[in-house]
């Protein structure tokens, strides 16, 4: 029983240190992002990598998501005659909900995966331990530009998401199914207002800040993660654990986005 104590205690002690060290971490990030010389150059290079480089996947999910979309959402609306409300129900689910949320997770998968071992390697063979000893902040060298590159690429996948996965619902009602292209496109002209599109992009905002956070911070500190382990062996398992961790935050915040600002 006193054991049972002791493990609790000490896993709550552990836990808020680790929220603790994790907010003075977002504020060191923060105040890296504001020091000169600002690095544009590594700024670009972390765009074209985070950014760029998941247009394909986000292509594909997009796509995919825009076809099946069209195809439920014809089937279920048939039911009740209205299937010229398909423009209308495809664009407000992608703006809304599907498209932050599916591109947040496509980037975390690609995107916050490859931050966070990145970091973790360069942790384990001390390369942040040797910029420090040179007097260089990685806050400013390393950090700011993946978070500042996280910020930019997410919203701006966001945005193509919902376009590409419009003309994916599109194809599948309209060319596939028989929807009158006019009826698709007036009732999206219709339903959708600037309110919509301001949520979507206030999500994927907020959800990019969380990539940005775990994904580094976890690789950051990759030594003092309790259970990770050692060496090659503790950015494996940081990697996964930063992975999971964003995935379930970026599903809770838009729960509680969707409730606050619908």
């Amino acid at each position: 029983m006193l054991q049972r104590i002791e493990r609790l205690g000490n896993s709550t002690i552990y836990y808020v240190y680790d929220l603790g060290r994790m907010g003075l971490f977002l504020l060191s990030t923060l105040k890296g992002t504001v020091k000169q010389p600002f690095r544009l150059a590594a700024l670009v290079r972390e765009i074209r990598l985070i950014g760029a480089n998941s247009v394909v996947v986000i292509f594909f999910t997009a796509a995919f998501t825009g076809l099946v979309l069209g195809l439920q959402g014809y089937y279920t609306l048939r039911q009740f005659g209205s299937e010229g409300l398909l423009g209308s129900a495809v664009a407000l689910s992608l703006i809304r909900e599907l498209g932050p949320v599916l591109t947040a997770l496509m980037v975390t998968g690609r995107a916050g995966s490859a931050m966070c071992a990145e970091l973790g390697i360069m942790r384990i063979s001390e390369q942040i331990d040797a910029l420090e000893c040179m007097a260089v902040d990685p806050f400013r060298y390393l950090i700011a530009p993946k978070f500042l590159a996280t910020l930019i690429a997410v919203p701006i996948l966001t945005l193509f998401f919902d376009v590409v996965g419009i003309f994916g619902g599109y194809l599948a009602g309209v060319k596939l199914l028989g929807v009158n292209p006019g009826a698709y496109f007036s009732g999206m002209e219709n339903s959708v207002v600037n309110q919509d599109i301001n949520l979507g992009l206030i999500k994927s905002m907020v959800f990019a800040v969380l990539i940005a956070w775990i994904c580094i911070g976890r690789g950051y500190f990759v030594q003092d993660i309790r259970g990770a382990g050692f060496g090659a062996e503790s950015v494996s398992r940081v990697t996964t654990q930063a992975v999971v961790l964003s995935s379930i935050s970026i599903l809770v915040w838009d729960y509680l986005l969707t409730a606050m600002l619908l």
